[in-house]
């Protein structure tokens, strides 16, 4: 099925797998994004989610400080309408951040990435009860579809079928966020143009319109409601491991209308390699034919952004999805970076 440009597939479990594959893998080249609908994630755990998203976000100011991500070193809780930037532009939402939990590390950790493990904030239960427990059921069921896909990317690219299961290391982390979009300002943005981090999202995308996906030849192009759909793209470690044959397609939400989503963000463990993988040359000639694909940029670090780099036109990936995340969370917070890390900023010229 295609929406308005935008593919619907079927994971019913009665297919070809390898059929499969090579139709996902095919449309994750020439686009990124697609809905997915038959993906064996509950539907009633879906509207639990987005039950408990309603009650938090309708709490006062006060309680929801009780989680603010500004008392967070590892970037995780609540924030306020307008907190991340994207791009040096504000965001129009305000939003959860949880992430994967693994034992702190010391100040002093190298590489210093590893700074970014540690715990959520959960809400007192006597203000929003059984947030956690909740989060433990998404992140079993959203792990389970996103191991999934990048087995049949593998297939796709020639791989083993369990390649990404080997290379996703001990220590992944991966994110949630809850989103309350209220309705967007004129000239403004719920969430402004960009590549996501990691290796693929998967959105609840709730029932209001507002997400947006930049379509080669096509501009903006908003992605359609499909019942029971979850919509999937790929983040931009997948972009840089296969030498830009698969893509990280830029997107954003602008929305008339009060808007909720919850969005399943796959990593790995911090310090795996974005270096290429060793693939078919077919793929790098895909690439070569391809001035889409031979161009497509990164989210820029932010010392590029100060110095004018366009959005997502970074020439090179980071190095590792720790070196990612940093850049993510220096150009997106630089009021938390400020307050728990100053001693990793990098003084002006």
């Amino acid at each position: 099925m295609d929406h308005a440009g935008l593919p619907t597939v079927s994971l019913a479990e009665d297919g070809d797998e390898e059929a499969l594959a090579q139709h996902l893998t095919g449309i994750f080249h020439r686009i990124g994004f697609l809905v997915v609908v038959h993906h064996g994630v509950s539907g009633d755990l879906i509207d639990r989610v987005f039950a408990s998203m309603h009650r938090f976000f309708a709490l006062s100011e006060g309680d929801k400080r009780s989680i603010d991500k500004l008392h967070s070193p590892w970037f995780r809780g609540w924030e306020a309408v307008g907190s991340e930037y994207t791009n040096n532009r504000r965001d129009e939402r305000e939003q959860i951040d949880i992430w994967s939990e693994w034992p702190s590390r010391s100040r002093d950790v190298e590489p210093h990435y590893l700074r970014l493990l540690g715990p959520n904030q959960w809400p007192p239960a006597n203000i929003h009860a059984g947030l956690e427990e909740l989060m433990g059921e998404w992140y079993a069921e959203m792990g389970g579809l996103a191991g999934r896909l990048l087995r049949l990317i593998a297939i796709g690219l020639g791989l083993a079928p369990d390649h990404f299961d080997q290379v996703l290391g001990p220590e992944p982390m991966s994110l949630t966020k809850l989103i309350h979009y209220p309705p967007t300002p004129v000239g403004g943005a719920g969430v402004n143009a960009h590549h996501d981090a990691g290796f693929l999202t998967v959105l609840a995308p709730g029932p209001t319109s507002g997400l947006e996906v930049d379509f080669p030849g096509r501009g903006w192009v908003p992605v359609p409601t499909v019942e029971g759909g979850l919509v999937i793209n790929l983040g931009e470690n997948l972009q840089a491991m296969t030498g830009n044959y698969l893509i990280a397609t830029p997107h954003r939400v602008i929305t008339s209308k009060e808007r909720f989503s919850a969005g399943y963000f796959h990593g790995s463990s911090l310090d795996v390699s974005l270096a290429p993988l060793d693939l078919d040359p077919r793929f790098a000639a895909a690439v070569e034919a391809s001035d889409h694909h031979r161009s497509a940029g990164f989210m820029a670090r932010k010392e590029e952004t100060d110095h004018g780099t366009a959005d997502m036109a970074s020439p090179r990936p980071a190095a590792t999805y720790g070196e990612q995340l940093w850049n993510y969370f220096s150009r997106s917070y630089p009021t938390n970076m400020a307050r728990h890390h100053a001693d990793l900023i990098p003084l002006e010229d």
